[in-house]
Formats: structure tokens, C-alpha cells, sequence
């Protein structure tokens, strides 16, 4: 049993490259009219957990070939080194590519403020023509769920469940995981309303 688990921990960089990897995707999600750059929603790159099998080298690769230059973290740390890449965040910086990290627990949401400090991060990034990417662990929960925020956001046209259906479009049925997402996004615009009007207020008593 013992030598299963150390098995488990060996380190990744020895592994060989021809081994069986998982094949990694990055899904590009449509912000026209408000942007032209597209923002991408992965899984978690160089993961090697269960049955997962991918290479952090030959990921980050992938993505300086898209040209990524900003990646937002959702995962934890604990996550990181649970999913076997613990210093996956030093490794991006490495690469030149821009590391916003703001983690969630897995199935969980952000309180508002938090969501509007990453939302504008990402806007500021889509502003200023970078590629950027979002990822979670699977790709699926925290990130669509920042993802369909923004669009919510940057969109007067877009309804909740429109958002929430474009997730599931783009990255499967398993897109948006917990109900207590799911409820997060149908309430999103009442609630960033209200957020951003008691900003407004506080901001007009400071400025008196």
C-alpha cells in the first residue's frame, strides 16, 4: 500500500513524455460586441490526478502558442498541490504569462465585491487586447460561473439563463455545477445593481 501511494507522488517532470496524456482544451468564448478578444475556459493545466494525465510543460506550451499573456487561477493552493502542478503559478510567470489569482473552493461562489475586483481585472486585461485565460480545476463550475458573469455584465441583452445555457454550449452539460451557482447567476444582476449603487454612495459621501 505504502509503495502505491509514494507512486502516486512521484514527480511529474521525471514521467515520460510519450506516456498517455489527457488531451488538454481550452474552449473561446465570445464577448462581441463589448470585446474582440475571445476569453478562454480550461481545466486545470499539467493536472495529474485519478485518471487525468496531462504535462504542465507541454500545456503551458499550448498556451503561449494561442498567446496567452494573462491567466486567472480559481483553484486554491491546496488544490494545486492535491492535482500534483503546486508550483503551476511560479511555472506561468516563468513562461512571461501574467498570474491573477483569486481562489474559490471548489462548488463555491464569490461574495459580489469579490466577483466585481476579478471581473474588472478581466475587463482591464480584454481592454488592453491580451489573451487571457480562465481556469478552475474541471473548467466547468468557477469558471464558467465567472465567466457567464461577465457576460452578464458587459451585456444589457444577455438573461441569466442565456448565460448560463452559453456556458453548457460551450464547455458540456456539466457547465455551472452547484445549485448554489446556478442561483448565484439568476440573482448576479440584482445583486452587482445593488453593489455597485451602494459603491456610488459611498463614494459620493467620501468625495463631499
Amino acid at each position: 500500500m505504502c509503495a502505491m501511494q509514494v507512486n502516486e507522488f512521484d514527480s511529474s517532470d521525471e514521467e515520460s513524455l510519450e506516456e498517455e496524456q489527457t488531451p488538454f482544451q481550452v474552449s473561446w468564448l465570445s464577448l462581441s460586441p463589448a470585446y474582440s478578444e475571445f476569453l478562454g475556459i480550461s481545466s486545470l493545466p499539467g493536472c495529474r490526478f485519478k485518471n487525468i494525465r496531462r504535462n504542465l510543460q507541454k500545456d503551458i506550451d499550448e498556451l503561449k502558442s494561442y498567446g496567452v499573456l494573462d491567466v486567472f487561477v480559481l483553484c486554491t493552493k491546496g488544490e494545486l498541490t492535491k492535482y500534483r502542478v503546486p508550483h503551476l503559478m511560479e511555472t506561468y510567470q516563468n513562461y512571461g504569462i501574467t498570474v491573477h489569482h483569486h481562489p474559490i473552493p471548489d462548488g463555491d461562489i464569490p461574495d459580489i465585491a469579490r466577483c466585481c475586483v476579478i471581473l474588472n481585472e478581466l475587463r482591464n486585461c480584454l481592454e488592453c487586447k491580451r489573451k487571457t485565460i480562465i481556469h478552475c480545476y474541471g473548467g466547468l463550475g468557477r469558471s464558467c460561473l465567472i465567466a457567464a458573469c461577465l457576460l452578464l455584465q458587459v451585456s444589457d441583452t444577455v438573461a441569466p439563463q442565456q448565460a448560463i445555457d452559453s456556458m453548457r454550449e460551450l464547455r458540456g452539460s456539466g457547465a455551472i455545477q452547484t445549485l448554489k451557482q446556478y442561483n448565484y447567476l439568476h440573482d448576479f444582476p440584482e445583486s452587482l445593481a445593488a453593489y455597485l449603487a451602494t459603491e456610488s454612495a459611498v463614494a459620493r459621501s467620501v468625495s463631499r
